[in-house]
C-alpha cells in the first residue's frame, strides 16, 4: 500500500508589509495563499535572479520582449510545468492555461493545481504577462 503524504501547515510573510491589526506584527500568508504566493514568484523569477541558487526561476519573463504570437505559447506552458515541478514540490500542476492577447502584446496565464498533503480543492491562480515598456 502506497504511503499518503500528509502535510504540515505553511506560512509565509506577506510582501505588502501590512500589520495585523491585533499583534501589530507584519501579516502573514497561511497554506494555500503562502503556497500561491511562491507558485507566482517562481514564474516571475528570472533563472540567475536569486543569489545562491542560480538555477531557481523560469524565462516566463524573457518572454515579455518577444512579440506575443501564438509561437510562445507551448513553451512556455513546458517552461511553467518545468519550473513548479522543480522548485516547488507541494503543488502537482493539473492544468495551464495560456490566452494569447496579441493586439494588448500580452499573456493571461492560468494555472491549475492541487496541494500536496492538504484536504483542500483544487487551486487556481490567474495573472497577466505584459511588458511594461514597449
Amino acid at each position: 500500500m502506497p504511503l499518503e503524504a500528509v502535510s504540515i501547515g505553511f506560512k509565509d510573510i506577506s510582501l505588502s508589509f501590512k500589520r495585523h491589526p491585533v499583534t501589530n506584527d507584519i501579516a502573514v500568508l497561511k497554506n494555500e495563499d503562502a503556497i500561491k504566493r511562491s507558485v507566482v514568484n517562481l514564474i516571475r523569477t528570472r533563472v540567475g535572479e536569486r543569489f545562491f541558487n542560480s538555477l531557481l526561476g523560469s524565462n516566463v519573463e524573457n518572454s515579455l520582449f518577444e512579440l506575443a504570437t501564438s509561437d510562445i505559447v507551448d513553451p512556455l506552458d513546458q517552461e511553467i510545468r518545468t519550473v513548479l515541478s522543480n522548485f516547488e514540490p507541494r503543488v502537482i500542476v493539473r492544468q495551464v492555461n495560456i490566452n494569447l492577447q496579441e493586439e494588448k502584446n500580452l499573456l493571461d496565464i492560468s494555472i491549475i493545481y492541487d496541494i500536496v498533503g492538504l484536504a483542500v480543492p483544487t487551486q487556481a491562480i490567474n495573472f497577466v504577462l505584459q511588458p511594461t515598456r514597449y
